[in-house]
């Protein structure tokens, strides 16, 4: 066994797993968490990280450092997406990174966050689904598709998650129908040059990602309170994808923040998460969304036995 630490910093949150693993496929998780940091707060606008989401993000880190350190983790790797990538000034967060963790974050790729992201979700799907799978990562800057069956066979990454397209269009609350439709308008139009690289139309199971879906997930298994043991591989029937998306698109922000299941830091943004989810559905055309919990974090863990990228 290896225990490993795996750190991805999104748009929108920031996330840990420390796990034992083996090379044989033996995953066992010691602490999976998250804290919704807004890293990406702004750079759509001005291409530049905000000051007070460098602070919120560092000083998570620092946490998720102690903790590191007090579980004895052999191996480290921390992943930074969509955000970073985009950001002017983002040898800052590095900067920063560096001192808060001890190690360099990776600013990797979409195609490589796609990778990590359809290894993580593939790894123990329920026996008897069909392949190819269409990993759909819906992150709060960009989205990840991913279609493959025991390797990606072609992946793609666009600009359209549930931060940047909320601060593109949904300026009322709730938004009108003109600000929702172009929205619907720029996912439309993401997914068509998606369709230049993958074969959306090839997928025969549909695996959704991050925490957009699993919300969408809760909400359809009319949970308490958020449940990641009870939400992992739940089944969404499309029909269920639209009428929460619709739901939660009439909804304010009280009101969506009202909903058991909601993460304080999801609610502003969790209808245009929806409405992504939503979107690929129906471009789809298939019968329900498997939600997973397992995503790319677990991608990036299992990189630190496979790859031999593994930080000391």
């Amino acid at each position: 066994m290896t225990r490993v630490a795996a750190v991805d910093c999104g748009t929108n949150s920031l996330r840990l797993l420390v796990a034992d693993l083996d090379v044989d496929g033996g995953q066992r998780d010691l602490d999976r968490r998250m804290e919704i940091v807004r890293l990406g707060q702004g750079v759509d606008r001005t291409g530049r990280f905000a000051p007070e989401a460098l602070d919120r993000t560092l000083t998570a880190l620092e946490g998720y450092a102690r903790l590191i350190d007090d579980l004895g983790v052999d191996r480290v790797r921390m992943v930074a997406t969509s955000a970073t990538r985009d950001a002017a000034n983002r040898d800052e967060f590095v900067a920063g990174v560096e001192r808060a963790l001890g190690v360099e974050p990776e600013v990797i790729s979409g195609d490589e966050e796609a990778r990590l992201s359809f290894t993580g979700a593939t790894r123990g799907l329920p026996a008897g689904l069909a392949a190819p799978y269409l990993v759909a990562d819906i992150g709060g800057g960009s989205t990840e598709l991913v279609l493959g069956s025991d390797a990606v066979d072609a992946a793609r990454s666009v600009d359209v998650g549930c931060v940047r397209l909320t601060e593109r269009h949904f300026s009322s609350d709730p938004p009108t129908a003109a600000q929702v439709a172009a929205a619907r308008a720029d996912v439309a139009a993401a997914l068509n040059v998606v369709a230049e690289t993958v074969p959306l139309d090839a997928a025969a199971t549909l695996v959704g990602l991050a925490g957009s879906v699993t919300t969408v997930g809760a909400i359809h298994l009319g949970l308490p309170a958020y449940d990641a043991t009870a939400i992992h591989h739940t089944r969404v029937p499309a029909a269920a994808v639209e009428e929460i998306s619709e739901r939660l698109l009439a909804m304010n922000h009280a009101e969506r923040a009202a909903i058991p299941v909601m993460h304080p830091g999801r609610a502003d943004v969790i209808a245009a998460g929806a409405l992504v989810l939503r979107c690929i559905v129906e471009r789809t055309a298939v019968a329900e969304v498997l939600v997973s919990e397992h995503d790319i974090l677990d991608g990036i863990a299992w990189s630190l036995v496979t790859s031999g990228r593994a930080r000391t």
